[in-house]
């Protein structure tokens, strides 16, 4: 395992409390929400990012929001670090643990509250899993928009803490678009209800501070989300082409030209021969890009809004134009794009890097990201959400070659340093959480750090919540530093 990335030093003080605190947390929680055994927290010392493990102190599972504010109140009286969980399937770490903190899952808190067709709104528990809600107004005609790949096992708490994305997002947006309110219990316990079912609402806007946060603000207990009427129709179609650079021209000339289909997602030849070696798709073998791009609506405007996409592409040397001519082939067409992590984990291990780009830059990025994966020695399958520049390079590497592992973490760096300089950011959907945490600096400059950081602090002032994310460690912020001067440390970084 490589050690690139520190934590902060354990409270050992905390750490000799612990039969202490167990006892107290099980008198705030029935006993079958309380996991203290060292052979059942283990599914819970990483998430997806699994290159690095902490052992928790113990988990808690609550059922109610009143439970999940009585534990967040006793850890916040007694200063013990916490880590909010949904499925654990963050892939920047956000979900790890420490040695010295509670972590609090909302998995068992999984029931859709409401359902509100007028409002066009559903209300729900955090641990209810993405897909199941498109799944429980399917037969109503409607759906909720966000579809990361994971959505199977995803939780709604997990996606608003990491601002989740999805193939659909080019045209109905990522988390914070179709998110009207939360319930947030706050460091103290307190619970706060933000927003609800009104398109707007008066003053600052806390949703969207909260949205994307990753549980450093407060842990959300329930959110109220958009539900859209399903369209008429849809098409997914496929383009091959010679060359990932033709391909990126291809989408930056579609999006330029003014046309927003509901998903433009981009493999290169080995995500190619990955996904359909799994999903036994029908992928095109003889191209080195493709691209799925998915239009909406009735017959004639499928038609007419593909008539001028094939026409762009046949400027860019398109070698493969297929049109899906049923459900069924449609599902499979997706089948081999939703499957791409984990079909690429059936081959090798893999970092999966995050970093979004101007839709200009993406020739160029794809290109340089080549050069930097040759540089290392190592193979790189790329598949992404080409409409909004969303990229995830798939790094492959050898997990038990430290070198390789190390070289892996390297190369993931450099491609995101490149997205930033690039004109872009260093995450579209996955979060900071402690994969990007060392590069923030490369992204901000310090004022715009410690001005982030008070906010963060005003939320949380023991800074609690979720540590060792986001922010680098050196010269965290209390809350009462002045610009240029980020403040005292919170605790000390050790490997």
């Amino acid at each position: 395992m490589s050690e690139l990335i520190a934590f902060l030093e354990p409270d050992k003080a905390v750490i000799a409390r612990r039969p202490e605190i167990i006892a107290d947390l099980a008198g705030l929680v029935p006993g079958s929400c309380l996991i203290t055994e060292e052979r059942e927290l283990v599914p819970f010392d990483t998430d997806a990012f699994v290159s690095y493990r902490r052992m928790p102190l113990a988990v808690v599972l609550p059922e109610t929001t009143a439970q999940v504010a009585a534990v967040l109140k006793y850890c916040n009286d007694n200063a013990i670090s916490v880590v909010p969980r949904g499925a654990g399937t963050s892939l920047s770490g956000g979900a790890i643990p420490q040695e010295d903190a509670i972590v609090i899952g909302v998995s068992k808190m999984n029931r859709i509250i409401e359902v509100d067709f007028p409002n066009r709104a559903a209300v729900v528990q955090a641990g209810v899993t993405n897909i199941s809600i498109s799944q429980a107004v399917d037969a109503d005609g409607f759906f909720y928009a966000p579809d990361p790949s994971s959505q199977l096992a995803c939780t709604i708490g997990g996606n608003i803490g990491m601002n989740s994305g999805g193939a659909h997002c080019l045209k109905y947006g990522v988390t914070t678009n179709n998110l009207l309110g939360v319930k947030m219990v706050m460091f103290d316990g307190s619970v706060v209800d933000i927003g609800g079912k009104a398109l707007d609402s008066a003053g600052y806007d806390l949703l969207g501070l909260i949205c994307g946060s990753e549980g450093q603000l407060g842990i959300v207990t329930e959110a109220t989300v958009r539900l859209i009427a399903k369209p008429e129709g849809t098409r997914p179609v496929l383009f091959g082409f010679e060359s990932s650079v033709s391909a990126g021209a291809c989408v930056t000339d579609i999006i330029g030209a003014g046309i927003i289909p509901v998903a433009i997602e981009f493999m290169d030849k080995p995500a190619i021969e990955i996904c359909e070696a799994f999903a036994k798709a029908g992928y095109p073998m003889d191209v080195d890009a493709l691209l799925i791009v998915e239009v909406e609506g009735s017959d004639a405007e499928m038609d007419a809004m593909l008539e001028r996409i094939i026409e762009i592409a046949r400027r860019h040397n398109v070698k493969t134009i297929r049109e899906s001519q049923s459900a069924t082939e449609a599902a499979l067409i997706w089948k081999g794009r939703k499957s791409a992590f984990g079909a690429t984990g059936r081959i090798a291990d893999y970092i999966c890097m995050d970093g979004t780009v101007p839709l200009g830059q993406l020739s160029h990025v794809l290109a340089k990201t080549s050069e930097i994966i040759d540089h290392y020695g190592l193979r790189v399958a790329n598949v992404f959400h080409a409409g909004d520049g969303n990229m995830h390079p798939l790094i492959l590497f050898d997990a038990n070659d430290p070198e390789e592992s190390r070289k892996a973490e390297l190369a993931g760096n450099d491609i995101l340093k490149l997205c930033v300089d690039a004109g872009g950011c260093l995450t579209g959907e996955h979060g900071v959480g402690i994969e990007k945490r060392d590069l923030m600096r490369h992204q901000y400059a310090e004022v715009d750090l410690v001005q982030q950081m008070r906010v963060r602090a005003a939320f949380d002032p023991k800074w609690i919540l979720n540590p060792s994310k986001v922010f680098p460690l050196e010269g965290r912020c209390g809350g009462l530093a002045e610009p240029g001067d980020a403040g005292p440390d919170h605790g000390k970084a050790a490997a």
